[in-house]
């Protein structure tokens, strides 16, 4: 028969202390409900051959928690991250990585005109949006981003598209991210989806 002697913080100055630390970092660490699946969802993906070199079109869905959305609306830009790889599958060996891309953008509220603005990083190219709704709508709409030249692509040889996309805390204001890095308010980003590229 096992015996359990029960924590007390009267026969243990230290165990209160300790066990509201842990209450306190659980509020922090465990997901809610809401936001323990990815808060970003890559609902579709899909390449096209176009006069030699494969383009790259998807859709993103962007469920930003309000702590994110609190924080853009007072001015704080959020970049967000895709990251694109083609990737050469064999059977014996790792895969090997043939090329990477990666495409920022960045979402910025101005608060005197009331427009929601997506810098591409990438092109340059800004576009402005009179609701959250839009602005979101565009960001997750990819279309014929170029990818990879077919010449450097073998014939009967399996390779795959893999992508995924996050925000970048890295790119957060300084105090804000330590706090940031353990709040699941801001572990905003998607699975890695796969999609075959077939010559």
């Amino acid at each position: 028969m096992v015996f359990f002697m029960p924590l007390s913080a009267r026969h243990n100055p230290g165990a209160a202390w300790l066990i509201g630390l842990l209450g306190w970092l659980s509020l922090w660490l465990v997901p809610s409900a809401a936001w323990a699946e990815h808060a970003f969802v890559i609902k579709s993906l899909e390449t096209e051959l176009q006069n030699g070199v494969y383009h790259l079109s998807a859709r993103v869905e962007y469920r930003f928690s309000d702590e994110a959305l609190n924080a853009l609306k007072n001015g704080v830009p959020l970049l967000i991250l895709m990251d694109v790889e083609v990737v050469q599958q064999r059977n014996w060996w790792w895969d090997k990585t043939l090329a990477e891309l990666e495409q920022g953008y960045l979402l910025i509220y101005h608060a005197l005109s009331e427009q929601f603005i997506i810098n591409n990083l990438n092109s340059g190219t800004q576009d402005n949006y009179s609701n959250l709704h839009d602005a979101l709508e565009a960001l997750g709409n990819l279309r014929d981003l170029p990818l990879i030249d077919a010449k450097l692509l073998e014939p009967d040889t399996e390779y795959q598209v893999r992508m995924r996309t996050h925000l970048d805390i890295e790119s957060l204001p300084a105090p804000m991210r330590p706090l940031a890095y353990i709040s699941h308010e801001w572990q905003l980003d998607s699975d890695w989806v796969s999609w075959p590229l077939t010559r």
